[in-house]
């Protein structure tokens, strides 16, 4: 399980990203970098980090389904996600 503080740090950059996102938007297109420079650090989508839904684990994630690699196993061998088993040829 990955720390809370870094889950709500995510949390709350997702939020800065999204409040910013039209503005980013305009000055981009308009080609004033120098207005874009004076945003938040955190305005930028690059700055969010994708995590587990389940965990908050920032590594391993598969977009696909949401979740860490760890959990995606888990999920998959008590066959809650529907269309994936494990394979055998």
């Amino acid at each position: 399980m990955a720390k809370k503080a870094w889950i709500a740090r995510n949390e709350k950059r997702k939020a800065t990203v999204e409040k910013y996102a039209e503005k980013r938007a305009a000055l981009k297109e308009a080609g004033d970098y120098e207005a874009l420079q004076k945003l938040p650090r955190n305005a930028s989508p690059t700055r969010v980090r994708n995590r587990c839904n389940i965990t908050g684990r920032g590594r391993g994630y598969i977009g696909r389904y949401g979740v860490s690699r760890i959990k995606f196993r888990e999920l998959a061998l008590d066959g809650k996600i529907p269309g994936v088993r494990k394979a055998s040829w």
